[in-house]
């Protein structure tokens, strides 16, 4: 093994080391790991393609930008392959732009031989995506569970060895966002070691009043965040709709925290003291119980 290098740290600071990039502003940046995690069904998946089209394009998604398009590859594991096409034509056709050649590629398990991935829990599978990552600066793992295999998801042994493979990675200035399942109680699926690597992680969840013809909405929250703070993580909500052209778009709004809303009200709470409480006006809550008791 090579020696282990050790450092001054009065000469350390003097290094000449490239500052990472921002690539989606203001959250994702190069040499960074990131995750995502939701429920079944919230769309997560909606929600990372719409990032990588975005950083493929240099394009922009929700309330974030891309100020320059970089290489992305898109690792699907579990999507069936007809309904992954016609997510990206709707994608495409929504937005009006497709990535250039080579900018975004995709890896899809339907059309792998014998419908089967490489294990990222091992190094013969590391080596096979790592094979084909070629000029790509993010590498999208869509999702954790279709792409582990005969590790145990609640154990931190389990998680080790990708890890160190994402390390790797990073160490080479790429990006990795990990898309991954909620558990039971509401958390990330497994053990909680996967977050101590992670510069980001991110949590799409269905607000309280969601009716399920309202489709992909969800509550977006930063869970962690390094070095960012106020409105750069603020919560909010953002909704997949079909516009008057007939094509998707989405709407953002304020994300409101209902459950507070309910715990106050069940405390039996006025509505002055509510709005003190939540920080707004009384009109507002009022709203918020409103849209509540519709949605009962």
């Amino acid at each position: 093994a090579p020696a282990l290098q050790v450092h001054d740290v009065r000469d350390f600071i003097k290094l000449d080391i490239p500052p990472r990039d921002v690539l989606l502003a203001p959250w994702l940046e190069s040499a960074s790991l990131a995750m995502i995690y939701a429920a079944r069904g919230v769309g997560k998946t909606h929600f990372a393609m719409h990032i990588a089209h975005a950083l493929a394009t240099g394009g922009q998604y929700l309330k974030w930008k891309a100020d320059k398009a970089v290489p992305v590859l898109y690792v699907d594991g579990e999507m069936p392959a007809p309904d992954m096409q016609a997510r990206w034509r709707a994608l495409f056709d929504a937005t009006g732009i497709e990535p250039e050649a080579d900018m975004l590629r995709l890896v899809s398990r339907d059309l792998q031989p014998f419908n089967d991935m490489p294990n990222l829990a091992d190094a013969d599978g590391q080596n096979v995506i790592g094979s084909k990552v070629g000029n790509a600066r993010v590498i999208i793992l869509d999702n954790l569970s279709s792409l582990i295999h005969g590790a145990k998801e609640n154990e931190a042994e389990g998680w080790e060895p990708v890890g160190q493979w994402a390390i790797k990675q990073r160490a080479k200035g790429r990006t990795l966002i990990f898309i991954h399942h909620a558990g039971k109680g509401g958390g990330q699926r497994g053990t909680s070691k996967r977050e101590d690597l992670l510069d980001v992680v991110i949590k799409l969840q269905r607000p309280t009043d969601y009716r399920p013809e309202q489709g992909a909405r969800f509550a977006v929250q930063f869970e962690k965040a390094r070095s960012l703070y106020g409105a750069a993580v603020a919560p909010f909500e953002a909704q997949l709709e079909t516009g008057e052209d007939g094509r998707m778009e989405w709407s953002l709004s304020e994300a409101e925290d209902h459950g507070l809303l309910l715990e106050l009200k069940a405390k039996g709470f006025s509505l002055s003291k509510m709005a003190e409480e939540l920080g707004c006006d009384k009109s507002t809550v009022k709203r918020r119980l409103d849209k509540l008791r519709e949605a009962a």
